[in-house]
């Protein structure tokens, strides 16, 4: 009898336990997409109903999209838009060259200092980021390659935290794979192409994913390097709309600018949000 209890009250406590998780994890939800909602709610309420609000309103009854016109005439967003596609797609395609071949001199390939380099890599993720971008402001300037897409582009076009995310992967391919090519005349670039980069897609899938959001929302090297508009990315364009479109007060226009630039990352997330997490999970399990 006590048995029977016993089970009959974990039975009982299993569906009660997993209730209060799935109410814990709605109300999160709410509360993270509670900031979106807003953006969004407010990109639509016109300057005058946004301003006669004295008590914030969760709805609108006279939505506008006039905020979404404005945010393309006010300044040149479509130029933006271009710079940033043409700064996020080269800077992606260069770093994945550079972090996929030095990850796998790392990982597969075997010369003196190896590990002594590879140590000394690492030791660079130590250094704080301000002085890298004082350090990389310095050598572009000297370069004359301000307010230019090489300038824009050539101090991102290599990560130590890719590189070594990658080599941890690419160490998890069986040695006997490299072995067996290596008889049958394979060279290691052949290798790296036909056998290590398709094992390891997700991963690499996961770093171009992050390597453009953070192309896309890259803000204070742009703004550093960059004085003429001609050169401007969406993350500078959001300045330039607060300090020279709509003006400070205009808060519904900024949103949806804001809305505007957003969508792009959101939904590249909501597709692979997946393959993030496997390529994630995978570059940092062993065996």
């Amino acid at each position: 009898m006590e048995k029977n209890s016993a089970a009959n009250k974990k039975r009982t406590e299993h569906p009660v336990r997993k209730t209060l998780v799935y109410i814990f994890l709605v109300i999160w939800g709410l509360v993270v997409l509670f900031p979106f909602y807003w953006m969004i709610l407010t990109s639509v309420k016109s300057y005058s109903s946004y301003n006669s609000e004295y008590v914030p309103k969760f709805f609108t009854t006279s939505p506008t999209f006039q905020n979404y016109k404005d945010a393309f005439t006010a300044v040149p967003l479509a130029r933006y838009f271009l710079n940033t596609i043409i700064f996020t797609v080269i800077t992606t395609a260069l770093m994945l060259i550079v972090i996929v071949l030095s990850a796998y001199a790392f990982a597969r390939l075997d010369f003196r200092g190896r590990n002594i380099t590879f140590t000394l890599f690492l030791s660079l993720m130590m250094i704080p980021n301000e002085l890298v971008i004082i350090t990389n402001f310095m050598t572009i300037t000297n370069l004359g390659l301000r307010n230019t897409f090489t300038g824009l582009i050539l101090p991102s076009v290599t990560s130590i935290f890719y590189i070594y995310l990658l080599k941890e992967n690419f160490e998890q391919v069986p040695d006997e794979l490299y072995k067996a090519a290596k008889v049958d005349g394979t060279s290691d670039f052949k290798y790296l192409v036909k056998v290590m980069i398709p094992i390891c897609k997700p991963t690499v899938i996961t770093i171009v994913i992050l390597k453009v959001i953070e192309c896309w929302n890259s803000s204070v090297w742009p703004r550093l390097i960059t004085d003429d508009e001609a050169y401007f990315l969406v993350s500078n364009g959001i300045q330039e709309i607060r300090e020279n479109g709509f003006g400070r007060e205009n808060v519904p226009a900024m949103m949806a600018a804001v809305v505007i630039i957003s969508v792009p990352l959101v939904v590249l997330f909501l597709i692979f949000h997946n393959k993030i997490m496997e390529g994630v999970s995978r570059g940092g399990t062993k065996g």
